[in-house]
């Protein structure tokens, strides 16, 4: 959609977060403002601190079980707009995890889109995304190199379902690492009728938060609710990262661990974090997934975020779109496995 001379910018990138200035709100600030329009509940993008919060209802169910229970949230089904001063506002699916949004911004006929995080792939748990059509568009660019390129969900799960079924022959338990919330019940629900899980206490909460909020996914099991540890043979153990080395994991011994990330893709990570397999799985777009989701929404300004943000703004330049790297606090799927991806990583493959 091309843009007019005279029409203003409706977004301010500040200090604070993605800011609208005529309407007085943030989009996922990292610092404590009056009002935040949240995109999901992840916590690089919903932080604790805010006046008051909207967001899809799944979203708010899940920041009530992240943050507190006493958050002040107005809760928005998708399409339905809201006004704040004369701006009007809705939300619409982004395909990352449950609840997560895109958020539209109409302001005098002028439209802006702050995608958040997103994916394309379908992945059973989460409304698939649906690109909006606008003037102006925030994307990420965690997976912003040409060599990230994501194979279909079922292949991934195949190649998981033998390495568990490989290690289970030996009598070895198979520890799957994965962030707790998006990624874990993805996995979760399709592998729960191959045998038995047990799961993380931070995986189980999350668990339990989408169930409360209509998100049908198998709890598993916690390991406090296992009567014999000694016959934990052969099970499939979903952890985050965050449990990697520590007194929980070491009970399950013997064990393989994988880790189940859109940085597997990279050896050199896989080395550093000491896995023995990696499965490459992402809930962020790979190139190709941003390529398309950009094209579909019709913008001509892009904003670029966290991840290959300057790589990616340029080659869009190059494509013929007025695109700019921004700046922002987001971590994307780095935090998920807790280390820095270097220049020489990207080029390990």
């Amino acid at each position: 959609m091309p843009i007019s001379k005279l029409e203003k910018n409706i977004l301010q990138f500040t200090s604070k977060g993605i800011y609208c200035p005529e309407g007085d709100f943030f989009i996922d600030p990292w610092w404590p403002v009056d009002k935040a329009i949240i995109t999901h509940a992840h916590s690089d993008h919903a932080r604790r601190g805010m006046a008051s919060y909207i967001s899809t209802p799944i979203t708010a169910a899940l920041m009530r079980a992240r943050i507190s229970n006493d958050i002040e949230v107005h809760a928005l089904e998708y399409g339905e707009p809201i006004s704040i001063n004369g701006v009007r506002i809705s939300l619409h699916p982004a395909g990352h995890i449950p609840g997560s949004a895109q958020v539209r911004i109409e302001k005098n006929g002028f439209v802006s889109v702050v995608s958040g995080d997103y994916k394309v792939q379908a992945d059973g748990i989460s409304t698939p995304i649906e690109p909006v059509r606008c003037h102006e568009f925030v994307t990420e660019s965690t997976f912003g190199l040409p060599s990230f390129r994501w194979a279909a969900q079922e292949n991934v799960l195949q190649d998981i379902l033998k390495w568990w079924r490989t290690n289970a022959e030996v009598q070895k338990n198979s520890v799957l690492i994965a962030y707790a919330l998006g990624k874990a019940q993805r996995l979760i629900k399709p592998l729960s009728a191959h045998g038995r899980i047990i799961v993380h206490g931070a995986v189980y909460s999350m668990n339990h938060a989408l169930n409360e909020a209509g998100v049908q996914v198998p709890l598993g099991e916690r390991i406090s609710e296992v009567s014999n540890k000694k016959d934990l043979k052969g099970v499939l153990v979903v952890a985050p990262p965050s449990a990697i080395g520590t007194p929980w994991l070491r009970r399950f011994q013997p064990f393989s661990i994988g880790i189940a990330s859109g940085w597997m893709a990279i050896r050199g990570i896989r080395r550093r974090r000491a896995a023995d397999v990696g499965f490459v799985l992402s809930d962020h777009a790979d190139w190709s997934g941003l390529l398309s989701t950009i094209r579909e929404t019709g913008a001509h300004r892009i904003y670029v975020t966290h991840g290959y943000s300057d790589i990616f703004a340029r080659f869009l330049c190059e494509l013929g779109y007025d695109a700019h790297q921004v700046e922002t606090r987001f971590t994307g799927e780095a935090e998920e496995i807790d280390l820095t991806v270097t220049q020489e990583d990207t080029q390990s493959d």
